[in-house]
């Protein structure tokens, strides 16, 4: 079947669950485990990026032929009809956070990728007409910029005066198994198509050549990984604030989480401890708990300034989320304005990474392509930083990374390749790219 016909079929099918999940909210569905055929899983392959890391069978999409993946398929359809497929252990790697410490990664083989992006798009068919609209990471057309826009609009339209700021410690390696079922038993009663899950859930972790089971958890890197911890917050968080907590609050709230990541807002201080209180219960109940050294409580608003100036405190508190830190200030009028800039260790670890990378690549490649890598690493960096009121974190990053390159190029050999009046001409014949405006925070009518 070519292609396009599979795609229109598989379109079709998916659209039918969505309009259904969304006509008929209370219904579960019994039959999902037989969309995931050949043709559906081909056209899951080719949506896969190349590129990619390696899980632990040391293959990546680029090695195979379209042959040799479409016999790897039918192999894994056929163990799927005899109940048979067992995914493979994810591979364990580590990534630095911002912070020093390190992140813990989960990557899949691409054969277990690819049926994991079938089963992605089921369940995103099924469940996102039941996100709340508060929900915006790893959804389809929402982002980052969205949520950060949804807490300017929150602070700078609505009667909030307090922040909570809230870490869930290790989320992804602590979400329960038996409460991640019961999730997924709402909407989903086919018993084959949750045993694939919960089978990936179960498959482990291979690190240092010894295969730790998974009793808890769902490992980061995984493309199920993402959906399935919205699925879990929906029910655990999203639905519980809306439908209780906010009835027991008098005053306004309002909750904005991108992923595991979330503050909510409120309007006085002590509603505001009062709903912390109540999140801790909360998150207790399914074997959560937030991070007491990242978690806290933050005066932030438009009545803040003139609140704590009262006390004799200097300025208003500063809360991060989502790579920006957030504080308040004022408007070329002097009015109230939260504004927002990159936070600090963020721009640290970027430029330290921009250091390495310059270091390690100076003598082995020309300079008009480190030239072509750099504009495209610093304009990925404008692409996320460059939004309203940021200018002067942007501005400060683009004139370190050209200390940077002025210093690696230097060192290309013992002679050196620039002065700075010379790199300054060099410059304008081959310009560094600059930042302009990717998204304005400040049209929210």
């Amino acid at each position: 079947m070519p292609y396009s016909a599979v795609e229109n079929n598989t379109a079709t099918k998916l659209a039918l669950i969505t309009k259904r999940s969304k006509a008929f909210p209370q219904e579960k569905f019994t039959s999902l485990k037989h969309l995931l055929n050949t043709e559906y899983l081909m056209q899951c392959y080719q949506e896969l990026k190349s590129g990619k890391a390696a899980g632990i069978d040391g293959k990546r999409k680029e090695d195979y032929t379209d042959k040799e993946i479409g016999k790897e398929i039918e192999n894994i359809v056929a163990k799927m009809k005899a109940k048979r497929y067992r995914p493979k252990p994810v591979k364990r790697v580590y990534i630095k956070k911002a912070n020093g410490k390190q992140r813990p990664l989960g990557i899949p083989t691409i054969l277990d990728k690819i049926v994991q992006q079938g089963m992605k798009k089921i369940l995103e068919a099924i469940y996102e007409p039941h996100f709340l609209d508060n929900s915006y990471g790893f959804r389809p057309n929402r982002n980052c910029h969205q949520a950060l826009k949804a807490v300017y609009r929150m602070v700078m339209t609505k009667p909030i005066n307090w922040i909570i700021d809230v870490d869930i410690k290790g989320f992804f390696d602590n979400v329960d198994h038996h409460w991640m079922i019961e999730c997924l038993n709402q909407k989903i009663s086919d018993p084959n198509f949750r045993s694939l899950i919960i089978k990936f859930l179960k498959a482990g972790v291979m690190e240092q050549g010894r295969h730790n089971k998974s009793e808890i958890g769902t490992p980061q890197g995984g493309i199920l990984s993402s959906l399935l911890a919205n699925i879990y917050l929906h029910y655990v968080l999203d639905l519980w604030f809306e439908e209780v907590e906010r009835k027991k609050i008098s005053g306004y709230t309002e909750i904005i989480r991108y992923a595991d990541d979330f503050i909510i807002g409120a309007q006085t201080k002590h509603e505001a401890y009062q709903i912390l209180k109540d999140l801790k219960e909360r998150l207790r109940k399914f074997r959560l708990e937030v991070s007491i050294e990242k978690t806290g409580i933050k005066e932030f608003g438009r009545c803040a300034e003139q609140n704590i100036g009262n006390r004799g405190k200097i300025k208003p508190d500063t809360f991060d989320f989502l790579g920006f830190t957030h504080y308040c200030s004022k408007s070329r009028k002097g009015n109230f304005l939260m504004k927002i800039k990159t936070n600090v260790k963020r721009q640290s670890k970027a430029l330290k990474e921009m250091n390495l990378w310059l270091k390690k690549i100076r003598n082995k490649s020309k300079i008009k392509q480190i030239w072509k890598t750099l504009a495209s690493k610093m304009q990925g960096h404008y692409n996320y930083y460059s939004v309203s009121s940021n200018s002067k974190s942007i501005n400060s990053y683009h004139y370190q990374v050209k200390r940077l390159v002025f210093k690696w190029l230097n060192r290309r050999s013992q002679k050196q390749s620039f002065n700075w009046k010379e790199f300054d001409k060099y410059l304008k014949l081959y310009p560094l790219p600059k930042s302009t405006l990717v998204y304005n925070m400040y049209d929210i009518w």
